[in-house]
């Protein structure tokens, strides 16, 4: 029987889990957290180490980090886990090409920075079917949010990223380079809510809307109901308007910029400068 250990960040929202099984002891962990201040630069193990002393105190053996997209709100501990375990393989959609190409040049990256998905172990292809040594589970592209969205879908449970989030939170935003509120709407209808009924779905963040104490699953059927902003009855013409009109409401994420271009490395630091120090790029507008 598969089980799930969530990880919460506060600070960004994030939510991490671990995929295991107790009899078998395999592992996967999804959108692990490199926690980072933008007004100092800093940044630190503290939500890697919660994970990484879950995973050795249960004794479990981490076959994959699976990224469900790039994100623009944290940066991806990835490879911080990766040094404790060094036979995981960082995992994301193969649609994250698109996404390299579009950020190279938004970021005016030099030829050294490839746009070829070779930052990861592996590319993902869409109904592509992985084993994680006795655990299965299948990608669906669920674009949308970004093009390179994906959803990790296990017996019983799937982890949506920012496809979907809470029902009480709604949907992720289309805004983004690439993103598409037709195409989110056709991500979930035709895919998320296609799943059986009593599939929990697992977003990447929970933003407590209200106040309330932290949520993290939700059916297909209960979003399918009470989703905020796409039920099954909602028409594709209304949910894009809706999107549209909201989204030209959003400020930008506060990391976008800091985020993206570590996250479309695979978790690394752009490469050292001559003097040993990482610096992060902001493009400005004038």
């Amino acid at each position: 029987m598969t089980s799930v250990k969530e990880f919460f960040d506060r600070k960004t929202s994030t939510l991490t889990y671990v995929v295991y099984r107790k009899d078998s002891k395999d592992a996967v962990v999804i959108d692990p957290v490199w926690n980072f201040d933008a007004a100092s630069g800093a940044l630190s193990t503290s939500s890697v180490d919660q994970v990484t002393d879950f995973l050795s105190s249960h004794s479990l053996n981490l076959h994959l980090i699976l990224e469900t997209h790039a994100h623009a709100d944290h940066v991806s501990g990835a490879q911080k886990l990766k040094e404790t375990f060094p036979r995981a393989r960082l995992l994301i959609g193969d649609r994250i090409i698109e996404v390299q190409k579009t950020f190279k040049e938004l970021y005016n990256l030099s030829d050294s920075f490839r746009a070829d998905g070779s930052q990861f172990d592996g590319l993902l292809k869409d109904h592509e079917i992985v084993r994680a040594g006795q655990m299965e589970f299948k990608v669906l592209h669920t674009p949308g949010h970004t093009p390179a969205c994906c959803t990790y879908v296990f017996k019983g449970l799937a982890f949506t990223g920012d496809g979907l989030f809470m029902p009480d939170s709604g949907t992720g935003r289309c805004d983004f380079p690439g993103g598409n509120a037709h195409t989110l709407f056709q991500s979930v209808t035709t895919k998320l809510y296609t799943l059986p009924n009593e599939t929990l779905l697992y977003p990447a963040h929970d933003y407590q809307p209200g106040g309330r104490p932290l949520e993290f699953s939700a059916s297909v059927e209960k979003h399918k109901k009470e989703n905020i902003h796409l039920q099954v009855t909602t028409s594709e013409e209304d949910f894009v308007n809706f999107r549209q009109e909201r989204d030209s409401q959003l400020a930008a994420p506060q990391l976008l910029w800091p985020s993206l271009q570590i996250n479309i490395r695979g978790g690394r630091l752009p490469e050292a400068e001559s003097n040993g120090v990482s610096y992060l790029k902001i493009p400005l507008k004038i």
